[in-house]
């Protein structure tokens, strides 16, 4: 059986056996399936040390057996881990982050914590169905709209905001059935990142 592409990270203790430097390089490096052998020459370390990582790595269940050789006197294990992403579930962060539904609650929708928010249930939501589909060897269906808007001035953004608001309404009622299967849609808006410069840096931290 194949590997999921995503796994969501929602287990602090398994969240843990991952995180240290060499156990996230091995996870990584173990997306092609491999040995501790080839491990320990490609990473030259001694391969108890590896054995060590790939056991506590398989405990936790973030990699698995794909098959066993003979190798001169002792059993090798071919490893690969169980999938392709792991995504951090961002409720592990903050506890309180998965106890509201930020799609339910009324909150600013001009404020940059309701986004994020949100845009952390979505991760959360998205990634265990798209990793059940992927065990029952279906897709997830998913749609992404993107685009960019230059904004004259900020009160541009509100009024934005509202128009789009309006547009969504009536193409959502457009399209809506009774009996259908529920969507959620999140449109968002965040100022594009800028190009980090040394003068930039200086003038953030003013």
């Amino acid at each position: 059986m194949d590997a999921t592409e995503m796994t969501l990270m929602d287990d602090p203790d398994r969240l843990r056996v991952a995180l240290t430097p060499l156990r996230r390089r091995l996870l990584g490096r173990l997306r092609e399936p491999a040995s501790a052998v080839r491990l320990a020459a490609e990473f030259d370390l001694p391969r108890q040390r590896v054995n060590y990582h790939l056991r506590v790595l398989e405990q936790a269940g973030l990699i698995e057996l794909v098959e066993e050789r003979p190798r001169r006197g002792f059993t090798e294990r071919v490893m690969r881990a169980t999938a392709g992403a792991f995504l951090v579930d961002p409720g592990l962060l903050d506890p309180d982050a998965g106890t509201g539904d930020g799609f339910d609650r009324i909150a600013d929708r001009h404020a940059a914590e309701h986004l994020v928010e949100v845009a952390a249930g979505t991760v959360r939501d998205v990634t265990r169905m798209a990793a059940a589909a992927d065990r029952q060897g279906v897709r997830l269906l998913t749609f992404t709209l993107e685009a960019e808007v230059r904004f004259a001035d900020p009160g541009d953004v509100h009024r934005f905001t509202d128009a789009l608001a309006e547009a969504v309404a009536r193409v959502s009622a457009g399209f809506d059935t009774q009996g259908g299967r529920p969507y959620r849609l999140l449109a968002a808006g965040h100022p594009a990142p800028r190009p980090h410069t040394q003068d930039q840096g200086e003038e953030d931290e003013r």
